[in-house]
């Protein structure tokens, strides 16, 4: 398959439209499956998040409660009471039991027993000033000293501080939480206080194991959307959208959050109103599914490819016939066209071609379907030849149909009417009317001929049966009707020659034949005479001589060229004289007449080297020798008369071209008026015209006028419009729209590319700025 191949638009879109036909389904089920992958596995780690949330949960509960217990237990331990912790020699005894408490829980960093309405303060390391501890050791970012006191004095119920930072002995730098407890618990006047230092670390590591590797953030709430601790793997969350998560309720959540789609898990503790809520980018869970995804790219590829192969091959298995068709309606388009062609080629693809060019030979045949129908009934005129395969399926082609009981052919010829000018009109619209016409009153069809004669015209007339009156009588009315058409619709009048009426359409040629020899006697009856043929050889002298309508058909025959019909002639001649008992003497005159009339119609015909052989056709020995004389010479003024017919032909087409070739600059040119200046039929000269030139009258004025306007425009300087109304052409965009169909470019366009001359270049300038 060679490149140019697919220089196709038609094979491209084929091919384009294979590999959608297949793409598009596998990437929608490429992608469906790839999201299914992602979303299961995105389902899976939510959930674990959850679970562990849960767990996470769970253990800070029970951490806090132990908290709880611890606080209790101080409020009813006797040994920390405020006389045993104040009295010299016990309180070494109450300290090291706030150690023991201070022990039994592993995420607190350090506790603290403050009697209300004191200054003093304990922990398991002693006792200090509750102003040196807050002043010097426990400093906190932004829980002050004063606030703490008061706090530590007034609150009745457990508050948790979030984590901040506090500077521990002026050196060390921790976040830590604050969990106050008043004692007793749940009493409305407590009397004391316990704080509880908690690492913010301690927390956070229980939530670090729920991410797995993620980057993510975890954040704890308390029950005022307050962020009591949080830690940040990755980008942390801007703070001015931290609040939309405290907002969620429990379960799982898709949120954007700084431009960025969040998969949240949310998870509640009912114990103490925290929540607790991992945050972690969606995106990241495609990454964790690389595998899958390579080997989805790797299937993914390997299929496209083979899909295109397939559709490549099925493209070419689909376009190839197109593609051969197309190159037929190519090699089948005409030479003056191909540069048209190849132009449209490059805008249209191949259907696009062939429906154009299917539409213009359905053009071209609905122009030559007249001349085409004509010219099979003139040979059907000429031959007679109806029952072989190849007329019947013409016959079906151009819609024409004999069906009746009887045939016969009438010739027709034009005289006109005193005064009359535009008889070549008249002509013309009777040639239109008498084309296909049908008498329903007669049950008569008849199919119209133009002859080559210029002032004849012929009608193949099929009659059906009526059994009331004869076959001549109704004959006589067809033809009385047919001449009151005629009368009617123009300013002529027709002279009218009617054949013999025969049951087979094989024999229309014997009755063109006639039609024709009755026609030729509107000289003896006169202009618009009707002549029937059958009537003619009604004469005393038919008793002792040859029939004159044998003889006038005989004449015709050979006056027309037509050999068949002159052969069946001197042979029924024969028959008939042998069937006779004539006088030897009788006889031998008749024989002379027979040789006299073939003899005097060559004589007319011009043929008059035939009289040296006068000699050899008077002597014969026997009729049979004689008929074979005669059907020699009729064969040879027959072969002479078409020769001579052709020639005369050639001729005429010789000097219409040439006058054509003369006067094709003149607009008023037109196919009628040089069909009148050589006195033949306008369809005549057209079919002619055709089969001399190869293209029809308008195509052939067009291109002697392109060419010429392309010679001016190459060797001359003068403006576009002169020479295009110089060669004929008055429409002067019209005539450049079609040179730029013909060639590609405008005039002047055409005319830079080619010109040769400095003056022609300026020219094509100046008219591209007109």
């Amino acid at each position: 398959m060679s490149w140019n191949y697919f220089r196709s638009k038609l094979l491209l879109q084929y091919i384009w439209s294979y590999i959608l036909i297949f793409l598009i389904p596998l990437v929608v089920l490429t992608i469906f499956i790839y999201q299914n992958a992602v979303n299961n596995l995105r389902s899976e780690i939510e959930q674990s998040n959850v679970n562990q949330l849960n767990q996470v949960k769970l253990n800070i509960d029970s951490r806090m409660t132990e908290l709880r217990d611890i606080a209790s237990r101080i409020a009813y331990d006797e040994q920390l009471t405020p006389y045993m912790i104040r009295h010299p020699y016990y309180s070494r005894d109450a300290i090291s039991a706030l150690g023991k408490y201070k022990a039994n829980s592993s995420i607190l960093e350090e506790l603290f027993l403050y009697y209300r309405n004191t200054q003093a303060i304990y922990s398991p390391k002693g006792m200090t000033n509750v102003n040196v501890l807050f002043e010097q050791y426990y400093l906190f970012e932004d829980w002050n000293k004063k606030v703490i006191i008061y706090e530590l004095e007034t609150e009745l119920y457990p508050i948790v501080r979030p984590a901040e930072s506090v500077n521990l002995n002026m050196n060390i730098t921790k976040s830590m939480l604050a969990y106050m407890i008043p004692i007793t618990p749940n009493s409305s006047s407590p009397h004391g206080t316990v704080l509880f230092l908690m690492e913010e670390s301690k927390l956070t590591g229980l939530m670090d194991t729920i991410l797995n590797g993620f980057k993510g953030n975890t954040y704890i709430f308390d029950e005022k959307g307050r962020v009591l601790t949080q830690n940040n793997h990755g980008e942390p969350i801007p703070k001015n959208e931290i609040h939309l998560l405290s907002e969620l309720g429990p379960g799982i959540h898709s949120l954007k959050l700084d431009n960025r789609q969040q998969s949240v898990v949310s998870v509640k503790s009912s114990m103490n109103g925290w929540t607790y809520i991992t945050a972690m980018p969606s995106e990241q869970f495609f990454g964790r599914v690389f595998h899958i995804q390579t080997f989805f790219l790797l299937a993914f590829a390997v299929v496209v490819l083979g899909g295109i192969l397939a559709a490549v091959f099925l493209a070419r298995k689909q376009y190839h016939p197109i593609h051969d068709l197309m190159e037929f309606a190519m090699l089948k388009a005409e030479a003056t066209e191909a540069t048209s062609t190849q132009h449209e080629q490059k805008s249209r693809n191949e259907l696009e071609w062939i429906r154009k060019a299917l539409h213009d030979y359905s053009a071209r045949v609905d122009i030559q379907e007249p001349f085409a129908r004509n010219q099979f009934l003139l040979m059907l005129l000429k031959h007679g030849k109806l029952d072989n395969p190849e007329s019947k399926h013409i016959m079906d082609v151009l819609g024409i149909e004999l069906t009746g009981k009887h045939y016969f052919v009438i010739a027709i010829s034009w005289d006109e009417y005193p005064g009359v000018t535009d008889a070549l009109h008249h002509r013309q619209h009777i040639a239109e009317l008498l084309e296909e016409i049908e008498i329903p009153d007669y049950g008569t069809h008849a199919y119209g001929i133009e002859l080559p004669h210029f002032d004849q015209f012929a009608l193949i007339v099929a009659m059906n049966e009526d059994t009331q009156i004869t076959v001549g009588h109704r004959m006589e009315q067809i033809v009385d009707a047919l001449r009151i058409i005629v009368m009617e619709s123009t300013h002529l009048i027709p002279s009218i020659g009617v054949g013999t009426a025969y049951e087979n359409a094989v024999l229309l040629n014997q009755s063109y034949i006639e039609a024709a020899s009755a026609l030729e006697y509107r000289m003896a009856n006169g202009k618009g005479s009707i002549t029937y043929f059958d009537k003619l050889s009604h004469t005393p002298s038919d008793t002792f001589w040859i029939a004159k309508d044998s003889l006038l058909k005989l004449t015709q025959s050979l006056k027309q060229g037509n050999d068949t019909v002159a052969m069946q002639m001197i042979e029924a001649i024969f028959i008939k004289l042998k069937a006779e008992r004539l006088s030897i003497s009788l006889l031998r005159c008749i024989c002379f007449d027979i040789m006299n009339t073939l003899l005097k119609t060559a004589s007319e015909l011009g043929l008059n080297e035939l009289i040296r052989d006068i000699p050899g056709f008077t002597s014969f020995e026997s009729l049979e020798e004689l008929e074979k004389k005669l059907q020699l010479l009729a064969a040879h003024i027959c072969e002479q008369v078409e020769r001579n017919t052709e020639s005369e032909q050639i001729s005429l087409m010789d000097n219409a071209i040439a006058f054509i070739d003369q006067q094709y600059t003149d607009y008023s040119l037109s196919l009628e008026g040089v069909a009148q200046k050589f006195s033949i039929s306008s369809s005549y000269l057209s079919r002619a015209f055709k089969e001399k030139t190869g293209s029809n009258f308008s195509q052939y004025i067009w291109q002697r006028r392109m060419d010429e306007v392309i010679r001016q425009l190459l060797t001359t300087s003068d403006p576009l419009k002169d020479i295009i109304v110089r060669v004929g052409y008055l429409d002067t965009p019209n005539f450049i729209r079609k040179f730029k169909k013909e060639t590609g470019y405008t005039p002047g366009q055409y005319r830079k590319l080619h010109a040769s001359s400095e003056q022609a270049k300026a020219a094509a300038d100046a008219d591209d700025e007109s």
